[in-house]
């Protein structure tokens, strides 16, 4: 590595931090959107920590392949395309539109592939089928369903106790009350469409992916079996990232994550934003009245493993900030950066991702007229 540093962040399955050495090429994946509605500031929290992560990685001398998902065959965008009265993939090109442009306002590099789940449903089948065959999944009801008591290590990512993961699956889809299920826990692997919904043919009978195995069949397709890190907001640690952990490596018989890396939700009114609620603040509203480099700073002005609360003072403070440093740097004529607050930058950076001290170390170099354009640039703050 070019500065003979390591990271260490936190793993969610280890529950501790621990150091992150990957070799040359780091494969990365981040759960993405379901594109039902525009981006929101839990969305952002999410990539900006992944692209903050990406530049200290590459900053490095590593290379990143990050793939991002989009999941634009579920529950939830056909019951919003439902609602609206549209077609559910016109429904999924508005809000992508919307979600690229945000993102890239905000600096985010680019993800090496956004495949979507449409794209994979060969692949899924034929994942299923893997599942199947290891003995690990059984068909009910018109569907297919993983069987959780055939996995051991199922709760290995979580570590949640049954009750806890039952009042979890209830509350976000997981369904246990469903009858063709052995187990509440169980999870759908493949499930009938109802009669307005899109279906594919399939040995089980005509019907849709469900939720967790659309990410599985495309991580394996396009990072490989074992993947060096992996990640969302941690809302998706059970149920998705436990299934998804779980069927991946019922299906291959190899582990599928080394690190776990998860992001502190965001909240308004002390309830975290979702679409449920409709407490959600929306990226391009505030890049309509906001420098998109204040708005990456009032995110990172929080460390990542923690919830925060959204208020309107955030991005006031961020951008008087941003002045700061850009006048600092405008006032050295120098371009070239202090080496001293690059070097505390990339420590920080180190000590599982602590962004906040980072940006008090270009503050305070800023504060000294020093040029901070370098240390700015490891957060992807221009």
């Amino acid at each position: 590595m070019k500065d003979g540093g390591f990271l260490r962040l936190y793993d969610t399955a280890r529950r501790e931090v621990v150091p992150f050495r990957p070799g040359p090429v780091v494969t990365m994946y981040t759960c993405g959107i379901t594109p039902d509605d525009g981006p929101h500031l839990g969305h952002a929290a999410t990539y900006v920590t992944y692209d903050v992560l990406q530049r200290r990685l590459r900053d490095m001398g590593h290379e990143t392949q990050c793939v991002r998902n989009i999941t634009d065959v579920d529950d939830d965008i056909l019951r919003r395309a439902r609602q609206l009265g549209v077609h559910y993939l016109d429904l999924a090109a508005e809000q992508l539109a919307r979600f690229d442009a945000d993102m890239a306002a905000l600096g985010l590099l680019p993800a090496l592939y956004e495949p979507r789940a449409t794209s994979a449903i060969s692949d899924i089948l034929r994942f299923i089928g893997m599942v199947l065959d290891a003995g690990h999944a059984y068909q009910a009801g018109g569907g297919v369903y993983f069987r959780i008591g055939s996995f051991p290590r199922f709760g290995h990512v979580s570590h949640y106790t049954r009750h806890q993961m039952l009042e979890l699956a209830r509350r976000r889809g997981g369904n246990p009350e469903d009858p063709n299920k052995l187990d509440p826990l169980d999870f759908v692997l493949w499930q009938p469409s109802a009669p307005d919904e899109p279906w594919w043919e399939s040995r089980w009978g005509p019907g849709r992916p469900g939720w967790h195995v659309e990410c599985s069949a495309l991580a394996l397709r396009e990072l490989g079996s074992t993947i060096d890190l992996h990640g969302g907001g941690s809302d998706l640690i059970f149920p998705h990232h436990e299934c998804e952990a779980a069927q991946s490596e019922a299906a291959t018989g190899k582990p599928f994550v080394r690190h776990w890396v998860h992001v502190g939700m965001v909240r308004l009114g002390r309830e975290k934003m979702s679409k449920s609620l409709g407490n959600l603040v929306f990226i391009g509203d505030l890049l309509e009245k906001w420098d998109p480099a204040a708005v990456r700073l009032a995110i990172i002005a929080h460390h990542y493993r923690e919830s925060w609360e959204w208020e309107d003072t955030l991005l006031p403070l961020a951008n008087a900030r941003l002045d700061a440093w850009r006048t600092a740097g405008a006032g050295s004529g120098t371009g070239t950066g202090d080496d001293d607050a690059v070097d505390q930058v990339r420590s920080a950076l180190d000590d599982d991702l602590d962004t906040p001290a980072a940006l008090a170390a270009i503050d305070d170099a800023a504060a000294g007229g020093r040029d901070v354009t370098s240390a700015a640039a490891l957060l992807g703050v221009t």
